[in-house]
């Protein structure tokens, strides 16, 4: 039996204001008000984990610890088939210090194209979500959605690896759709139906 969230406050363990805000609407039917770690002023935790499950798992115990609240953690990332699914769970990384994304997207552009015209563009975005109580307990579910890379960068509705991704079925970059049809199929979707289905539904 997974634990059930019960309660009107979800800390978010993120500084990332668009994940913050995504994760706010993702929520939003179950009358949850989610305030982000940064609004809170917790520090960062250094996320040395090999996995997404294992960052999530690190950074929702260090919000819920210090915050003495249900926290909740998402650690995506963008996995191009060709580099072997780098950027990965170094996604934000590639960014740099100033976690400027134009960089990242232009880095990994860079390195499909050293790989010649016939690179593999397959790639994926990747969602661990962490549920942690101030009790060491956790729940995690982890989701993805398929699709490739392009080139330019597309759309200005998005965040992070947003413009170069087209997920399967579409035409459309991640940044150039409406939010809601996004949300209707991401990544972060994917991992949300499954966190809702197993620790919320029976409580609301």
């Amino acid at each position: 039996m997974h634990r059930q969230f019960s309660g009107s406050r979800l800390i978010v363990a993120s500084h990332n204001q668009g994940k913050v805000r995504e994760i706010g609407e993702l929520l939003d039917d179950f009358g949850v008000e989610p305030v982000s770690a940064g609004e809170l002023g917790l520090p960062e935790p250094v996320e040395d984990g090999d996995s997404f499950i294992a960052n999530a798992k690190i950074k929702a115990l260090a919000a819920a610890t210090k915050s003495g609240e249900v926290a909740l953690s998402d650690d995506s990332g963008f996995a191009v088939e060709a580099l072997n699914g780098d950027p990965g769970i170094y996604s934000a990384r590639w960014a740099g210090p100033t976690k400027d994304f134009s960089i990242a997207m232009a880095a990994v552009n860079e390195k499909l194209q050293e790989l010649g015209p016939n690179a593999n563009k397959r790639s994926a975005f990747i969602c661990a979500l962490c549920l942690a109580w101030p009790d060491g307990h956790t729940e995690c579910f982890e989701g993805r959605v398929e699709g490739s890379f392009t080139w330019p960068p597309r759309g200005d509705k998005g965040f992070g690896y947003d413009p170069v991704f087209i997920p399967e079925g579409s035409t459309l970059t991640f940044a150039e759709m409406d939010p809601t049809d996004k949300h209707a199929i991401s990544h972060r979707a994917d991992a949300f139906r499954q966190l809702i289905d197993a620790c919320f539904k029976s409580d609301q």
